[in-house]
């Protein structure tokens, strides 16, 4: 449906009294609120604070001790050893690669100088201790996650 002239100064008099735009498409019928907010923007209407909100009070929030947050991990500095090297001063490659070695690669696979960490494996795992490290990181745990949910909703309400 369009805008007839009847209709716009029907929308001037609904907006001069100060019901939202979806009050007004209502009223209107056959046009959607987004309509009408373009229509006042095109007629350069003045825009006002709604009587309807500024009567309602607001509402008290009790706010909540908060809890003091966990330390934080503290990084420990990962200390690699040089990759194992055989009596003959070979690297571990694919070739010579055992399940009691560290399976880290180490260098671009393309080319000669690709090769494995070697060192013994941490226990239920493919690498040795330090490349666990860096291949492992701790989960965060469901109350953890929970929380910052929860943090970021009150911000958002905030």
């Amino acid at each position: 449906m369009g805008w007839t002239d009847e209709r716009v100064e029907q929308l001037k008099q609904l907006w001069a009294e100060g019901l939202s735009a979806s009050q007004i498409a209502r009223q209107l019928g056959g046009v959607t609120r987004n309509a009408v907010i373009g229509k006042v923007h095109r007629l350069g209407l003045a825009g006002r604070a709604t009587p309807a909100r500024a009567e309602r009070p607001r509402l008290q929030v009790a706010r909540r001790v908060a809890r003091p947050r966990p330390a934080p991990v503290i990084q420990v500095p990962i200390v690699e050893k040089d990759p194992i090297v055989d009596e003959f001063g070979r690297k571990t490659t694919v070739l010579t690669i055992s399940d009691r070695m560290c399976k880290w690669p180490i260098g671009d696979p393309s080319t000669a100088e690709f090769h494995f960490c070697g060192h013994p494996p941490k226990p239920g795992s493919p690498y040795c201790e330090a490349h666990c490290v860096k291949a492992f990181q701790p989960t965060q745990s469901r109350r953890d996650r929970e929380r910052d949910r929860e943090f970021r909703r009150y911000l958002a309400n905030s």
